[in-house]
């Protein structure tokens, strides 16, 4: 299965380039160049308090290993991006008071999949919280959604056909 990450919202800005800064890139090019770019969203980062238990759960869910960068911080390429998990205590010495893990109640992750139901069926031994079954939307996409150990929300969908 082929995940990709489409559409996120940006939990903690600057964070993955100060955690990580062998995976991001500056771009390239001068630096008049550079400021003409528009700003493209590479990383999304979890802030959690246990960073092997969410990376055990996405490692399941996506089906890929992470790379481990070290105990505080792992992430996954996930197709358009990355998914990083970043230790609560690692992200408060790096901003203090910036982040407070496991309530995020605003941003959702979403991944496309081939197939909403097969996936829905092979997650039922790993998700443990359920938030909508799969479902056709009325613009015709199926997808369902669940929430990661931490809460975040996770919506797995297959866009419908075109016609």
């Amino acid at each position: 299965m082929k995940s990709t990450l489409t559409f996120i919202a940006l939990l903690t800005a600057g964070l993955a380039l100060a955690a990580a800064p062998s995976i991001l890139h500056a771009p390239k090019g001068t630096p008049s160049q550079a400021q003409d770019q528009a700003p493209v969203l590479v990383n999304v980062c979890l802030i959690t308090r246990n960073v092997r238990q969410l990376a055990t759960f996405y490692e399941q869910v996506l089906q890929r290993k992470p790379h481990e960068v070290n105990q505080s911080y792992v992430e996954f390429a996930a197709g358009a991006g990355v998914l990083a998990i970043f230790a609560a205590d690692a992200q408060e010495k790096y901003i203090p008071g910036s982040a407070i893990p496991a309530m995020n109640k605003s941003a959702i992750l979403e991944f496309r999949v081939n197939d909403a139901d097969q996936e829905f069926a092979r997650l039922q031994g790993i998700v443990k919280t359920w938030v909508k079954p799969p479902t056709t939307q009325p613009w015709g996409t199926r997808s369902f959604c669940f929430r990661d150990p931490d809460g975040n929300l996770v919506d797995y969908f297959t866009p419908g056909k075109q016609p």
